[in-house]
């Protein structure tokens, strides 16, 4: 029976209970006094002994109640801690004030090939790959900052909590005996990022839009995300390609693994090379010191999406078209090569096909990358969806300004869905976020949309017209394709003249009786 007795602190007390114990001829296999607690494990005392055993101990003064545990303190903190490092994923390692092991977890014996004895009983520098890590943790107080190791040959980003004894009250700042090294592989370090770039999630129910063209895309696109193939995204900037490729993530086969993404335009040539590669220590000035893991390292198993693909330089499509043929590449600096499973999804505004041409575009990229290929409709190709999509840009941005949610009046509708939108989208959103911003009206007027974005023209409806956004927008297109209509007397040229698909126009043309008969 584990039994907890309290009593009030004074020397010797502990002595004389436990020698209360030995009198009675019970035998003690664990002790462990925290005042005002001495908790014993007696494994001869029975239930029926407590009464008695609660008399002669209040015969030691100083003595309080005698209560019964299931288990110590002591015992029940290591079983806990014993628990936490078995489930940890991350290697673990525990090292003394020397740099010796005291404690490895299931992971760290994993990653080591040693069992979890055989680690306690080596030193850091018997277990890491780089010489000189355990002086210079020892040196320096075991205060150093994350850098890259290597485990068994395995590239891990290492980080280092020192373990101080307290000082009186103070547990933060006594005197170092040691410290906690944690690993993290580059598959989970790009899982994390992944978790904290795409919280909210991916799927195709992010893309807004009941058109036919999106749901034509959408059909199209579930077909090709399972299949573990490159994927190239066109379609103009601002459509919306990241949201299509982060879907298409998100259905495939890798989406328990990282979609991580490289804009090939935002970065010099040399930096470009360093996140999609990573690099080697003392690679070159300024290289953070241990090396870096780059993001195919870092995605295996998952999605790399490079945007923008158009701007990459010859010499980085030459070592992207290599490490597309075989997986295999090398970091800068380095002489040993990483094999990783990524899939590559890129996307482009630009004609590949025309640079291929014009020689800027290496062609045995160009087919490498498209073997299966989207295209991304701009928004005046999908009028039907402007204002779904506004509403949700309204909805987003009065929750940002903490506002009540406004609405668009019928002027304000007719003057979104006639504009050509050349900035797609992401224009559309920027409008409505900044007259959600500058405005103060719960309604919103055409006024305030050509306030907040000049490129917005549009014939104004007349003010006592209905406010029904549904009859609005029709009342809108009807006049327009009767105005237009005399002047491109088909569906295909009047197609033309506003830059949309031809079956669009028939289905309206026919929806509003266009030419009406005589």
């Amino acid at each position: 029976m584990r039994i907890n007795i309290q009593f009030k602190d004074r020397v010797g007390i502990a002595h004389e209970i436990l020698a209360v114990l030995a009198r009675r001829g019970l035998n003690v296999v664990a002790v462990e006094v925290d005042p005002p607690n001495i908790y014993i494990d007696s494994p001869e005392l029975l239930e029926f002994m407590l009464p008695s055993l609660q008399t002669d101990c209040q015969s030691v003064r100083g003595v309080g109640e005698i209560k019964v545990l299931d288990v110590l303190p002591g015992i029940r903190r290591r079983l806990n801690l014993d628990t936490m490092m078995a489930v940890m994923e991350d290697p673990v390692l525990a090292i003394d004030a020397s740099g010796h092991i005291v404690i490895a977890n299931v992971a760290a014996a994993t990653a080591t090939r040693m069992s979890e004895s055989s680690l306690c009983q080596r030193s850091l520098n018997q277990v890491l790959d780089d010489a000189g890590i355990q002086e210079e943790l020892v040196n320096c107080g075991f205060r150093l900052p994350s850098r890259e190791v290597s485990l068994n040959g395995e590239p891990y980003f290492m980080d280092v909590t020192p373990v101080s004894e307290p000082q009186g009250l103070d547990i933060t700042h006594g005197r170092s005996v040691g410290a906690v090294l944690t690993f993290h592989a580059p598959t989970r370090i790009g899982g994390r990022l992944h978790a904290l770039q795409h919280s909210e999630g991916s799927g195709f129910h992010f893309i807004i839009g009941e058109s036919e063209q999106i749901r034509s895309l959408k059909i199209k696109a579930v077909r090709v995300a399972v299949v573990d193939a490159p994927l190239l995204i066109t379609g103009e900037t601002g459509t919306g390609k990241e949201l299509l490729a982060q879907a298409c993530h998100g259905v495939s086969g890798r989406s328990n693994a990282a979609f991580l993404e490289l804009n090939c335009a935002a970065l010099p040539e040399s930096l470009a090379e360093s996140e999609l590669f990573g690099y080697m220590s003392g690679a070159f000035t300024g290289a953070q010191r241990g090396g870096k893991p780059g993001l195919f390292e870092m995605a295996d198993g998952g999605t790399v999406f490079l945007d923008e693909i158009g701007e990459m330089s010859l010499y980085l499509q030459a070592k992207l078209l290599r490490f597309l043929n075989d997986g295999k590449f090398r970091r800068i600096g380095s002489d040993k090569e990483v094999k990783v499973n990524v899939r590559i999804i890129s996307a482009t505004h630009r004609n590949l096909r025309k640079m291929v041409q014009e020689g800027s575009f290496r062609e045995d990229l160009f087919y490498r990358l498209n073997v299966l290929h989207l295209e991304m409709p701009a928004l005046r190709e999908r009028p039907d969806d402007i204002l779904p999509l506004a509403r949700h840009f309204i909805e987003r941005a009065c929750t940002q300004a903490q506002k009540p949610v406004c609405r668009l009046n019928s002027s304000a509708c007719a003057a979104l869905v006639s504009n050509h939108w050349p900035g797609n989208v992401r224009q559309l959103q920027n409008v409505v976020f900044r007259a959600i911003t500058m405005s103060d009206q719960r309604v919103l007027d055409a006024a305030d949309l050509d306030w907040a974005e000049g490129s917005i023209t549009a014939d104004v409806v007349k003010s006592d017209a209905t406010e029904s956004w549904e009859l609005s927008v029709n009342a809108f297109e009807r006049s327009l394709l009767e105005n237009l209509y005399p002047q491109y007397p088909s569906s295909r040229k009047l197609a033309t003249r506003l830059a949309t698909s031809h079956s669009m126009i028939a289905t309206k043309l026919r929806k509003y009786g266009i030419p009406q008969k005589r």
